[in-house]
């Protein structure tokens, strides 16, 4: 067995095909919602007074960052709790992102793991093992708020309730917290948690709930927008001697 990118346990068995199925799907979900979270949310650089100001123009300015960044790169940690075992899980790594529908998660610490999507399939590659996952896009792409986010045609306020975090909406810092709840009634998430970087309106931590209880933070740093990021970055062929499982 190993170790799911949520700490979910994912039992690498031809006969139990149906449990893999759900465990890639329900943990790879959470983690691009988290992401497209994060491209919604990149920093302008106009300055704020630190009084709060109204969450519709919070909310107008986000979405005019979101429209104009065609790719990004950012370093990050991960913090995962699992409710069922009772521990805390951290990894660190890279994520990058290409409208539309481009997708990377490179692990480095404690393991090496690998997610990668493109419009045509998505690939979760798990070198200890010498194991590959892959699934058809189209399968993947299910949920109408995430397709609209990775295609570059959402808007905030169409899919999310947004709100300042209560009871307050800053932290210790003077950052800024927000609350974002999916409006689709499908959705695997039940609220998501942002902070803002009070002077650059960077996204330093995203946090959110599964459906299972299991907690996920992700802190980001050395973010970089627009990089230009090539096509080849979101492609994969598995190494020889790869097993590599096809995926309904």
């Amino acid at each position: 067995m190993a170790q799911g990118f949520f700490g979910v346990t994912m039992i690498k068995n031809s006969s139990n095909k149906s449990m893999l199925t759900e465990n890639f799907l329900t943990i790879n979900f959470s983690k691009w919602v988290a992401a497209l979270i994060f491209l919604v949310f990149f920093s302008f650089s106009a300055g704020i007074a630190q009084e709060i100001a109204p969450i519709d123009d919070t909310v107008q300015k986000l979405q005019l960052v979101y429209e104009k960044t065609g790719d990004f790169r950012s370093a990050f940690t991960q913090e995962t709790f699992n409710k069922s075992l009772k521990r805390t899980m951290t990894e660190e790594g890279s994520v990058f992102f290409k409208k539309p529908r481009n997708m990377r998660w490179d692990y480095s610490k404690p393991e090496v793991k690998k997610l990668i999507i493109n419009p045509q399939k998505a690939w979760l590659y798990l070198p200890r093992e010498k194991a590959a996952y892959v699934q058809k896009a189209d399968n993947i792409f299910q949920s109408a708020t995430l397709l609209r986010f990775l295609s570059g045609l959402g808007k905030l306020t169409d899919d999310f309730q947004i709100n300042y975090a209560a009871p307050e909406a800053l932290d210790k810092h003077g950052n800024y917290l927000l609350k974002l709840t999916p409006k689709e009634k499908n959705s695997y998430l039940q609220a998501l948690g942002i902070t803002l970087d009070k002077d650059t309106y960077f996204i330093i931590q995203v946090s959110f709930e599964d459906l299972m209880g299991n907690i996920t933070t992700l802190k980001f740093s050395n973010i970089v927008m627009n990089a230009d990021l090539s096509d080849k970055l979101f492609k994969f062929q598995p190494p020889a001697g790869t097993n590599i499982f096809d995926m309904p």
